[in-house]
C-alpha cells in the first residue's frame, strides 16, 4: 500500500511539473543527464559485478579453496583477538559465547586473546568461558591483556604482540573481532581454506545489523549493509576489497603478527601539507588494509559468512547519530585514500584504483545535481525543483529495489528517503571532513585529537573554513556555467 502510494505521488509530481520544465534549458538537461549517466552507469557496473561474483565466481573459488584445504594434513589454528571497552554486559555475553563456540569447533585448536580495560569484563568473560564447550575441549586457551583505556589501536597492538609471541604460522588464521560483533560458529572452517592461496592476505565477511534506537536508525543500518553486500561483492571479484572491516576480519597468521604490520596499526600516520603529521586515532581497519594493499596481497570477500554487528544509536536523534558516525567513517577513508591512489594501479588492480578515486570524486558529483537544480529553480521556475523531486523519488526507489535483491527481502518505504539522505548529507559530511582531516574522535571512547595544539595559519580552523567555502563556491560557479545560466 505504501509503495503504491509512493509511486503514485512520484508520478503525479512528475506529470504536473513536466509541461513547465521540458525545453527550458538544454544545458541543464545535458549537464545533469551526463552526471546521471556517469553515476548510474557506475552503480550498474558494480551491481552486475556483484551478481557475477555471488552466483558464478565465488562458488567456484570456494570449491577450489576447500579442495586445496582438504588435501592438506594440517588444520589452521585460530587466534581470536577481541577488544572490549565500555560495552554493555548484555552485548558482551552473547559476543563471547559466539567466539567460544567458534573456537571449540576449530579443528586445529584456538587461542582467544581478550583485550580489556575493566576487571569486571575479565570476571564476566571467565564465567562465560567456564560454562562453554571450549573450556572442556582441551584445544582452546583463553588469555587476557589488561591495558589502560588509551584507545583501540593500543589495545590491538598489545594483543597482536601477545599473539606474535605464540609464533603463528602462515597456515594459521588471526581473527580481529570487535567486542560488539557476534561470529558464526563455523567461521574458522569457512575462512581458513582461502589462505591456502599464498597471495591471500586477509578476508572479510558479510555483516547484518542488530540495531537499537529508532526505526529510521535501524532501517538506515539495514540499508547500508545491503549496499555493503553489493559493493563488497563487486570488489571481491577483483580480490581487492576497499576495507578490511574492523568489526571482524581474518588475516594470515604470519602477516598479522609481523612487527611492521603491528606497528602500522599502533602508529599509523600521514603527512599533510597543511596539518603536518596526522597520527591516526581511528581507522585501524584502513591501516591493516593499506599495509596489505601496499605489499600486493589479495583481500577477499566471503559473502556466505555473516557476522552480526550490534549497533547502538550514539545520539538521541537520528540525524545527529548518522552525522557522528559518518564523520568517523568518512574521515578514515579520506585520510587513507590519497596514499592508496599513489600506489601503482598495476599492483593493486585498475578497477580497485579507479574505485578509490571514485570515492573522492563522488562527494562532489553527488552535490552537483541538487546544486544545479536549485540554481535552475531560482532562474527559471519552481517546477524545475518539483520535476527533480519526482526524478529523485523514482530513481532512488528503483535503486533500492535492486539493492534489496542482495537480501532477498522486500524493503521498507523508508529506504528511498534514507538512500538519498545518505547520498546528499553524506556528501556534505565528506566535504566537511576533507578540509578537517586532523579531527578524529571515537564514538564510544572519550579519546579525540586536540585541535588547540595546531600551529600556523594553514592549520587553523579559520583557514579550513576558508578552503571549504572556496571549494563549495567553485562548485556553485561551475554549475552556473555548465547549465548556461548566464545566457538565460
Amino acid at each position: 500500500m505504501y509503495h503504491l502510494l509512493y509511486l503514485l505521488v512520484c508520478l503525479n509530481i512528475g506529470l504536473f511539473a513536466a509541461p513547465e520544465v521540458v525545453g527550458q534549458s538544454t544545458g541543464l538537461a545535458l549537464t545533469i543527464g551526463t552526471l546521471g549517466v556517469w553515476r548510474y552507469s557506475w552503480a550498474l557496473i558494480n551491481f552486475t559485478r556483484a551478481k557475477i561474483y555471488l552466483h558464478l565466481v565465488f562458488p567456484r573459488r570456494r570449491r577450489a579453496a576447500e579442495a586445496r584445504y582438504n588435501e592438506q594434513k594440517w588444520r589452521a589454528h585460530a587466534f581470536f583477538l577481541v577488544t572490549t571497552y565500555k560495552i554493555d554486559p548484555s552485548i558482551t555475553g552473547p559476543v563471547y559465547r559466539s567466539i567460544f563456540d567458534a573456537a571449540a569447533r576449530s579443528e586445529g585448536g584456538a587461542t582467544i586473546v581478550s583485550s580489556v580495560v575493566d576487571a569486571s569484563d575479565v570476571r564476566l568473560i571467565k564465567a562465560i568461558f567456564a560454562l562453554s564447550d571450549a573450556s572442556r575441549s582441551g584445544l582452546v586457551s583463553l588469555k587476557f591483556d589488561r591495558i589502560p583505556g588509551t584507545g583501540k589501536r593500543d589495545a590491538l597492538a598489545t594483543s597482536m604482540r601477545t599473539i606474535a609471541r605464540l609464533n603463528p604460522g602462515w597456515q594459521d588464521v588471526i581473527f580481529l573481532v570487535d567486542g560488539d560483533t557476534r561470529v558464526p560458529p563455523d567461521v574458522v572452517a569457512q575462512a581458513a581454506p582461502f589462505f591456502t592461496d599464498p597471495t591471500m592476505g586477509a578476508v572479510t565477511t558479510d555483516e547484518v545489523s542488530e540495531a537499537s534506537g529508532g526505526r529510521l536508525f535501524k532501517d538506515w543500518f539495514a540499508l547500508r549493509f545491503s549496499q555493503r553486500q553489493m559493493m563488497m561483492s563487486s570488489m571481491g571479484l577483483s580480490e581487492r576489497v576497499l576495507t578490511l572491516t574492523g568489526r571482524m576480519s581474518a588475516f594470515r597468521g604470519d602477516l598479522a603478527s609481523n612487527p611492521t604490520f603491528i606497528e602500522s596499526v599502533q602508529h599509523d600516520f600521514i603527512d599533510h601539507w597543511r596539518f603536518g603529521r596526522i597520527n591516526f586515532l581511528t581507522g585501524d581497519d584502513k591501516s591493516t588494509w593499506h599495509w596489505l594493499l601496499q605489499r600486493g596481497y589479495k583481500m577477499g570477500y566471503l559473502p556466505d559468512v555473516k557476522t552480526v554487528s550490534v549497533e547502538t544509536q550514539p545520539r538521541d536523534g537520528f540525524v545527529d547519530s548518522a552525522i557522528v558516525l559518518m564523520r568517523r567513517w568518512f574521515g578514515n577513508t579520506l585520510r587513507t585514500s590519497n596514499r592508496a591512489l599513489s600506489l601503482p594501479p598495476r599492483r593493486i588492480g585498475y578497477f580497485t584504483w579507479w574505485s578509490i578515486l571514485d570515492q573522492r570524486m563522488s562527494m562532489w558529483t553527488s552535490l552537483a545535481g541538487p546544486c544545479g537544480m536549485l540554481i535552475a529553480t531560482v532562474v527559471y521556475n519552481p517546477f524545475v525543483l518539483l520535476f527533480y523531486l519526482s526524478w529523485v523519488m523514482l530513481s532512488r526507489y528503483v535503486t533500492c529495489a535492486l539493492i534489496s535483491t542482495f537480501r532477498a527481502s522486500r524493503f521498507p518505504i523508508t529506504y528511498p528517503f534514507l538512500l538519498y539522505f545518505g547520498q546528499l548529507v553524506g556528501a556534505m559530511v565528506k566535504t566537511y571532513v576533507l578540509f578537517r582531516l586532523d579531527r578524529q574522535k571515537w564514538t564510544r571512547q572519550t579519546a579525540a585529537t586536540k585541535t588547540e595544539a595546531k600551529r600556523g595559519i594553514l592549520a587553523s580552523d579559520r583557514f579550513s573554513f576558508y578552503m571549504h567555502a572556496l571549494a563549495v563556491g567553485w562548485l556553485v560557479l561551475g554549475m552556473v556555467w555548465l547549465v548556461d545560466i548566464s545566457g538565460a
